[in-house]
């Protein structure tokens, strides 16, 4: 299918994907997108803003997300994604999730719980390696003591005492989770995650391209082939580019 333009972001389009499979939506064709920043690298987890989170989002996946269907973000719109389901103990300080099963990394490696316990380890600063360069996000995790493992599919988050907001944080774009096996130093420049969309190419200052990931665990998506990006600084040009057509 040719490449079109596409006046929609990504939000918007994965809204329309997720929010109405009965319209029968086409495969193929690229998203052209435009961004005002230059990420400073493609490690969600180490960056602080927008900048990261806008072209690199589609590589991952987080346990839970935001209901994109639904008009407001609250506890109430979260929903599954790497996790099926997620229950509180009785002292409400132990979050269990259940994993989804068969789901595998971009480079083939099967993702488990213990891919979760990594993540949230390296975090709150309990992981095997210090690698993160920063940790904007530590302070979310303050009460989080560990995350234990119950084979593959199972993972508990233990906190000092209630915290009612984790799915909450947990739901954000500034969640997802990481590999094991795969270095900080590489995610910060080649990214490997569970997400719809596979990392091809960064140029900084220049582009970003991702390409349709066909083993996403969501088998009937995504519907589109490719994700293109390209940096430009000044408001006027992205503006002309998008009047023409180019975005």
């Amino acid at each position: 299918m040719p490449t079109k333009p596409v006046a929609f972001g990504i939000v918007l389009a994965a809204l329309m994907s997720a929010a109405t499979p009965a319209l029968a939506q086409k495969k193929g064709g690229t998203l052209r997108l435009y961004h005002n920043d230059n990420p400073p690298s493609t490690s969600l987890m180490e960056e602080s803003t927008i900048a990261s989170v806008m072209p690199f989002a589609a590589v991952f996946n987080n346990l839970v997300v935001f209901d994109p269907a639904k008009p407001h973000e609250s506890l109430e719109t979260v929903i599954p994604d790497l996790a099926e389901s997620w229950s509180w103990d009785a002292t409400n300080t132990k979050l269990t999730f259940k994993l989804r099963q068969g789901v595998k990394w971009h480079d083939g490696q099967p993702f488990t719980a213990r891919d979760v316990q990594c993540t949230w380890r390296m975090i709150i600063g309990k992981g095997d390696t210090q690698d993160f360069k920063r940790n904007p996000r530590k302070v979310w995790y303050s009460k989080l003591q560990d995350v234990s493992v119950n084979g593959d599919d199972e993972a508990t988050f233990e906190l000092s005492e209630p915290q009612p907001s984790l799915p909450v944080l947990l739901a954000s774009a500034f969640s997802p989770v990481y590999p094991c096996h795969v270095p900080q130093q590489v995610m910060r420049t080649k990214p490997v995650g569970t997400g719809p969309f596979k990392f091809v190419e960064f140029k900084r200052g220049d582009s970003i391209r991702l390409v349709r990931n066909p083993d996403y665990f969501k088998k009937d998506r995504p519907y589109l082939d490719e994700i293109t990006v390209r940096t430009i600084d000044s408001r006027a040009t992205r503006m002309l580019a998008f009047s023409t057509g180019d975005f």
